[in-house]
């Protein structure tokens, strides 16, 4: 577990609107996954994201991508490709993802509705260890 404030991340999403990490969670679990359309975990990983994202949707959980030193086309192109339905930070400087303090990717974080990280994943993660940390905070 982290245990840790969620760090200020907002700007410019991949599909050129703007947000901000703590007014789109408004309260709920967050989940936040960082990626890149270079990194092969991170692909096998997005459908199972995709599938809690969408499993999770009823209960107020929110996700939300940081698409990590990307091209804005090449990460258009994966949000299509694997249907993902929350957006994505478009952090081509890397900024966003560093102020969550990733050493790699992909990193997955989950934040509780008081904006406090309670899980991180380094590396890796899929859908049965993912959902039992997103159970655990919404417990």
């Amino acid at each position: 577990p982290g245990d840790q404030p969620m760090p200020q991340l907002s700007g410019e999403t991949v599909d050129g609107g703007r947000l901000d990490a703590a007014t789109y969670a408004d309260g709920n679990v967050l989940v936040i996954n960082v990626w890149a359309d270079w990194c092969a975990p991170c692909r096998r990983e997005q459908p199972q994201l995709v599938r809690l994202a969408e499993r999770y949707e009823d209960d107020g959980v929110r996700f939300l991508g940081v698409n990590y030193q990307d091209d804005r086309d090449a990460a258009r192109a994966w949000v299509r490709e694997f249907e993902v339905p929350y957006p994505s930070l478009f952090d081509p400087s890397g900024r966003s993802a560093t102020t969550l303090g990733f050493p790699a990717l992909p990193d997955t974080y989950v934040v509780d509705p008081g904006g406090t990280i309670r899980w991180v994943v380094y590396g890796e993660t899929d859908e049965r260890e993912l959902a039992r940390m997103i159970e655990d905070v919404l417990a």
